[in-house]
C-alpha cells in the first residue's frame, strides 16, 4: 500500500470515497511527510463533523469548499500549518466550534492564521465604500503578521469565484468587481501569477458575461489552426536548440480572456490583431543557458526593435523574472518568447508561496519574500495614518504597478511607478530623505523636485537639515509611501498651527470678558474639558484654531458666563502676523495684503480665511455674523503676498516685456501673467504679483501707470 493509501484508510468510510479528499492527500503526499499528513487528516475529520449538515448555495456539502481551498494551497506547495488553517477557516465563524479547541488540537500557529482569516470578515461598516476599504486594510495588515493568511483568503476567493454562479446577479457583480480591484491585484503583488490569472478571467465572466461569451467563442474557433502553428514552431524551438547542445522545455502559451479583452479596450485593437499573437515559454536549467537561448531564438527569427526586456538582471517588483523578446514569425507573425529557468518558472505562477517550503533561514533570504517583507513594512508605516479610503487609495497605487527602474548614486536598482517623480524616489530611499530633500541630479544634471523619471537614469538626491515636505508636492507626486508621508507631516504642521491660533483667540475671546487663559486656572480648565468630552486643552485649542468650536462662545463656558447656547456671542478679534502657516489663510478671491482692511471669516476644518472688506464674496458670509472676526495686521511683517493688478496697455511690439522689467525695478516678484482681453489696439494683461503691503503694491501701480504704452492700471476684487 502506498504512502497516500495508507493515509486514505484511515479515514471513515465516507470520507475515503471523497474525490476532492483523495486528490488533496495525493498531492500533499509529494512533498509533506507522513506525520504531518495524519495532522491534516485529523483536521479533515474536525472540520468535516463541525461543518456536518450544512450545505453551499451550489447544494453541495460545505466540507467540499474548505478542501478546495486547502487544494489550491497544495498545489502551491504551503506548509501544514496553511493547510489545516484552510481547511479550519470557516469552523470558529460557521460552526460551535472555537479557537481555544482548535489550537488545543492543532497548535498555537494553526489557531493564529484561522483567527487572522475569520477577521477579515467580521466587521461591520456605514457604507460600502468604508467596507470594502476597512477589511482591505485588515487584510494587509494580516499579511503584515504572517503572509500566510492571505494565500488562505485568495484560495478561498478563488473557489467562491468558481462557484459564484449560484449567487443572485447583483451580488455576482459586486463580488466579481471586488475580487477585480482588490483581490486580483493582490494576487499579482504577490506574484502569484496562476491565481491572478484565474481570479481576473472569473471576474470577467461575471462582470461582462456577453463579452466573455464572444470572446471565449472566437477564441475556441481559432484555437485549431493556432495549435498546428503554435507546434510547428516549438518544433523548430527545439531543433535549433539540439543542434547547439542546449536541452530545454518549450510550452506554447495560453492565452487568457481578460488580458485579451484589456488590450482590446485599452489599445482599441481587433480582436484578430491579439488573437494572431503567439506565446512561447521557454524553461531552461541556468541563467547562462537562458542567454544562450536568447540568442538561438533571435537568430531563427528576427527581434522586434525595441520589444525586449531583461527581467533577469532587473526583476520585476514582484520578483518575477525572465527574458521578454517578440520576434517576427512565419509571415510576419508576432511571436512573444520568454525564457527563464524552472526556479523563475516556479516563482512566475506561485510568487511569494514558492519558497514557502524552504527552511526558515533560506526563506528571509529569497528575492520574492524579502520584496514582498519591504513591501508590507511600507504598508505598517501607511496604514497608521488617515482612514480606511485613503489607505485603500494609496496602496492601490503600488498594486497595479506599472513600473521604471532607476539607479542610486551607488548603483542600486529602486522600482518605482511610471510617472514617478525625484521626489517620490527621494520617499522610496528613506522617509527622512523624502521630508528634507530641496534639489534632485538626474544624471549628474539638477533637474525640478517635479521631474518625471525614465528608465536606467542615476537620480541623486540633495537634502538640507532644516528643510520640510512641501504641500505642492501631493499635485505630483505618484507613490502611496510618498503621498502618505507628506500628508503626515502636513497633519502634524497644521495640529500644531492650529494649537497656537485657537490659543491666542480664545486668550484674546477671555479677555473681552475681563479674563485669560491663566485667570481660568487648571481645576476650571479641566472642569470644562470634562463638560465638552475632550481629553485636553491641546484638544480644545485646535478645534477653535480650526473653527469647529467659537472662541466667544467657549470663552463663556470657561468663565461659566450664563448659558453659552442662548448668549448672543460678542464678536472675537485677531492680530495676523503673516507667519501662522496653513491655519490662516488669504482668499484667492481678493488676495488681501497688510494695509487693507479686512475681516476673517471662520471656516470649519481649515481655520481663518482672510478677506478684504471690499471682497464681492462676503454678502455671501454675512448670513452668519458667528463666523466672522476682526481682523488686524501687526506692523511690519516681513513676507510677501500676493495679489492681482489689470493693466490695459496699447497693442506694441515688445509692451510685456516692458511691464515686467518696470514690475521687477520695484523690487516684486511676478507669479503669473496672462492676458485677458485683445483688440486692434489694446490688450488687458493681468499680473499675479507678490508684495510687501499696500505701499509697496501703491509704487507698483504708479510706476507701471507712468509709462507712455500703459493706459489704466487697476487692483483686481471679486
Amino acid at each position: 500500500m502506498d504512502y497516500a493509501a495508507t493515509i486514505l484508510a484511515r479515514l471513515p468510510g465516507a470520507h475515503r470515497r471523497d474525490h476532492g479528499v483523495r486528490r488533496l492527500i495525493d498531492t500533499l503526499s509529494s512533498y509533506l511527510p507522513e506525520e504531518q499528513l495524519a495532522s491534516i487528516t485529523a483536521a479533515y475529520e474536525f472540520g468535516a463533523d463541525a461543518h456536518s449538515g450544512q450545505k453551499r448555495k451550489t447544494g453541495e456539502a460545505y466540507i467540499t469548499h474548505p478542501i478546495a481551498v486547502a487544494q489550491e494551497l497544495a498545489e502551491m506547495h504551503l506548509d501544514a500549518e496553511a493547510i489545516i488553517a484552510a481547511i479550519l477557516h470557516d469552523t470558529v465563524e460557521d460552526t460551535s466550534a472555537s479557537l481555544d479547541e482548535i489550537s488545543e488540537k492543532f497548535g498555537s500557529e494553526v489557531a493564529l492564521l484561522v483567527d487572522g482569516v475569520s477577521k477579515l470578515d467580521q466587521i461591520e461598516f456605514r457604507s460600502h465604500a468604508e467596507a470594502q476599504a476597512e477589511s482591505f486594510r485588515k487584510m494587509m495588515l494580516a499579511m503584515i503578521e504572517d503572509i500566510r493568511v492571505i494565500l488562505v483568503k485568495l484560495a478561498d476567493r478563488l473557489h467562491n469565484m468558481q462557484t459564484l454562479g449560484a449567487m443572485p446577479a447583483a451580488k455576482r457583480k459586486r463580488i466579481a468587481r471586488e475580487t477585480l480591484d482588490i483581490y486580483a491585484p493582490i494576487a499579482n503583488r504577490l506574484g502569484i501569477n496562476r491565481m491572478k490569472v484565474q481570479l481576473e478571467d472569473l471576474s470577467f465572466k461575471h462582470l461582462h458575461p456577453f463579452r466573455y461569451r464572444v470572446l471565449e467563442a472566437a477564441l475556441k474557433k481559432s484555437q485549431g489552426s493556432q495549435k498546428q502553428i503554435v507546434k510547428k514552431i516549438s518544433e523548430e524551438f527545439v531543433d535549433a536548440m539540439a543542434d547547439e547542445g542546449i536541452s530545454a522545455e518549450v510550452f506554447g502559451r495560453q492565452k487568457h480572456l481578460y488580458s485579451i479583452y484589456k488590450k482590446m479596450s485599452g489599445k482599441r485593437r481587433q480582436l484578430s490583431d491579439i488573437v494572431d499573437v503567439y506565446g512561447f515559454r521557454i524553461v531552461a536549467t541556468d541563467v547562462n543557458t537562458c542567454y544562450q537561448i536568447l540568442g538561438i531564438v533571435h537568430g531563427l527569427y528576427k527581434p522586434m526593435p525595441g520589444r525586449f526586456k531583461d527581467y533577469i538582471a532587473i526583476p520585476r517588483i514582484n520578483g518575477y523574472q525572465s527574458l521578454h523578446t517578440t520576434l517576427f514569425g512565419p509571415k510576419g507573425l508576432p511571436l512573444e518568447v520568454q525564457i527563464r529557468t524552472r526556479d523563475m518558472d516556479r516563482l512566475a505562477e506561485s510568487g511569494v508561496a514558492s519558497h514557502w517550503i524552504y527552511k526558515a533561514d533560506e526563506k528571509s533570504d529569497a528575492s520574492p519574500q524579502r520584496r514582498t517583507r519591504e513591501w508590507l513594512s511600507n504598508l505598517e508605516e501607511m496604514q497608521q495614518i488617515g482612514t480606511s479610503e485613503e489607505f485603500l487609495e494609496s496602496v492601490k497605487v503600488d498594486l497595479f504597478p506599472d513600473k521604471i527602474y532607476v539607479f542610486t548614486p551607488k548603483g542600486d536598482i529602486m522600482p518605482l511607478p511610471k510617472g514617478a517623480t525625484t521626489v517620490d524616489f527621494a520617499y522610496a530611499v528613506h522617509t527622512d530623505i523624502g521630508d528634507r530633500c530641496v534639489a534632485a541630479k538626474v544624471n549628474r544634471g539638477l533637474v525640478p523636485l517635479r521631474t518625471e523619471l525614465h528608465n536606467s537614469q542615476t537620480v541623486e538626491i540633495i537634502t538640507s537639515k532644516g528643510a520640510r515636505p512641501n504641500p505642492n508636492w501631493l499635485t505630483f507626486v505618484r507613490t502611496a509611501k510618498a503621498r502618505t508621508a507628506i500628508r503626515h507631516h502636513m497633519k502634524n504642521l497644521r495640529s500644531t498651527e492650529s494649537v497656537d491660533l485657537g490659543k491666542r483667540l480664545l486668550d484674546r475671546a477671555l479677555k473681552d470678558l475681563g479674563a485669560s487663559l491663566r485667570k481660568v486656572g487648571k481645576i476650571r480648565m479641566s472642569e470644562a474639558l470634562e463638560e465638552l468630552g475632550l481629553n485636553n486643552s491641546n484638544e480644545l485649542f485646535e478645534q477653535v484654531g480650526l473653527g469647529e468650536r467659537l472662541a466667544p462662545l467657549t470663552a463663556r463656558i470657561l468663565v461659566g458666563v450664563g448659558d453659552a447656547s442662548q448668549t448672543e456671542p460678542k464678536e472675537a478679534s485677531l492680530v495676523i502676523a503673516g507667519t501662522e502657516g496653513m491655519v490662516v489663510t488669504y482668499a484667492k478671491c481678493c488676495h488681501p495684503i497688510p494695509g487693507d482692511p479686512v475681516m476673517g471669516y471662520l471656516t470649519a476644518g481649515r481655520g481663518v480665511v482672510i478677506h478684504r472688506n471690499q471682497c464681492g464674496n462676503l454678502s455671501n458670509f454675512r448670513k452668519q455674523p458667528d463666523k466672522w472676526i476682526t481682523v488686524s495686521w501687526e506692523k511690519d511683517i516681513d513676507r510677501d503676498f500676493s495679489t492681482l493688478v489689470h493693466i490695459d496697455t496699447r497693442n506694441k511690439p515688445g509692451v510685456l516685456a516692458e511691464v515686467a522689467a518696470t514690475i521687477a525695478d520695484c523690487k516684486s516678484n511676478i507669479e503669473q501673467v496672462s492676458v485677458l482681453g485683445r483688440h486692434e489696439d489694446c490688450s488687458v494683461l493681468s499680473f499675479l504679483l507678490l508684495v510687501k503691503d499696500r505701499v509697496h503694491l501703491a509704487k507698483i501701480m504708479r510706476s507701471v501707470r507712468n509709462m507712455k504704452n500703459v493706459i489704466r492700471v487697476s487692483r483686481e476684487c471679486a
